[in-house]
């Protein structure tokens, strides 16, 4: 099985890639858990940046993907990401499919990989799969024929949103090379986290990760080989950041108490204009949603200039129009 990776495991090409033609720029064979190339990463943010511009149009629609179909599996809740699938196929003229999973056979005791069978023999080109358990995208692609694109998997990656937090910044910044990214949270159940460290770190960032040690893994330092610095306190991290990432509490994920109290948690970790001020003048604010006002971050910072979330979602169109067409078989030059 070919594995096509960027930030990490954006797309797998299914058992023999029968129905999506992999493009000669990814497909790359078992690569190192940290992902493609730098070059390759780079050339999807390009792509998205090109899809950009359809967004922006009045008719916000092309025919690149007419003919093909994606169908979006999310076995767990979303707004943002699912939409922004949704969207992304619509606006290539593919057809989306949404699949409820509280409606689907899965509530009737079918397994996953029926699942994936099933959707297989309809002759999708691409699967867009969100999972609350780990490699789940991993094991669709052993079964699929179509596409397999890892909209997020349990604590493990969520590819694209780290693609979309780079295009956000590359826009605003220019360049990412040498800029100090904090990233501050729930770090030990945000798959967030561990894609955006990969991503920014292969693109010459500088991360700083910080939470409490209940909440930060002990070998977490360990997850990149360069350019990433772990510390419990929120002040070191921030400190001359030029971006600021803030990361929501997962209670959903939580098994355990990891702190006190939310209120506590706010004191000692939640992003407030006064924190803010320990960054560079030009730092700007990323979050990934949904928020938790008054908790993680305030609304003072949330709704200040300096605060990029609501570019995050604009941007996230355009990087998911750009890993679909890649998917089945486009490639950066037509793009």
């Amino acid at each position: 099985m070919a594995v096509r990776r960027c930030a990490t495991d954006v797309v797998e090409s299914g058992a023999g890639c029968g129905r999506a033609t992999v493009p000669r720029t990814l497909r790359n064979s078992r690569a190192p858990s940290v992902g493609l190339r730098r070059s390759l990463c780079s050339r999807t943010l390009r792509t998205a940046e090109n899809f950009r511009e359809v967004n922006q149009r009045e008719i916000k629609k092309v025919p690149t993907l007419r003919g093909k179909t994606v169908i979006n599996l999310f076995f767990e809740n979303s707004t943002r990401t699912r939409t922004s699938f949704e969207l992304a196929a619509k606006r290539l003229s593919a057809d989306a499919v949404n699949i409820s999973v509280s409606s689907s056979s899965v509530t009737k005791g079918e397994t996953l990989v029926d699942t994936a069978l099933n959707l297989d023999a309809m002759q999708p080109d691409c699967i867009v799969v969100r999972h609350g358990s780990a490699g789940v995208p991993h094991q669709l692609a052993k079964v699929s024929k179509a596409a397999i694109v890892n909209a997020g998997d349990g604590a493990n990656e969520h590819p694209t949103q780290a693609l979309l937090d780079a295009m956000t910044i590359r826009e605003h910044k220019g360049v990412i090379e040498g800029l100090q990214v904090a990233i501050v949270g729930d770090i030990l159940h945000s798959r967030v986290a561990r894609s955006n460290i990969h991503l920014l770190t292969k693109l010459g960032a500088h991360v700083r990760v910080a939470g409490p040690k209940t909440l930060v893994p002990p070998d977490f330092a360990h997850l990149v080989e360069n350019n990433l610095i772990v510390t419990e306190h929120i002040e070191e991290a921030i400190e001359g950041a030029d971006v600021v990432m803030i990361l929501r509490i997962q209670k959903e994920r939580q098994d355990s108490a990891y702190f006190p109290t939310l209120r506590e948690y706010s004191i000692h970790y939640g992003l407030t204009n006064e924190r803010l001020e320990l960054a560079r003048k030009d730092a700007i604010v990323l979050h990934p949603g949904p928020m938790n006002r008054g908790i993680e971050i305030s609304s003072d910072v949330a709704d200040s200039s300096r605060s990029l979330i609501l570019d995050q979602v604009k941007y996230g169109v355009a990087v998911r129009m750009a890993v679909l067409y890649l998917a089945t078989g486009g490639t950066v030059v037509n793009a």
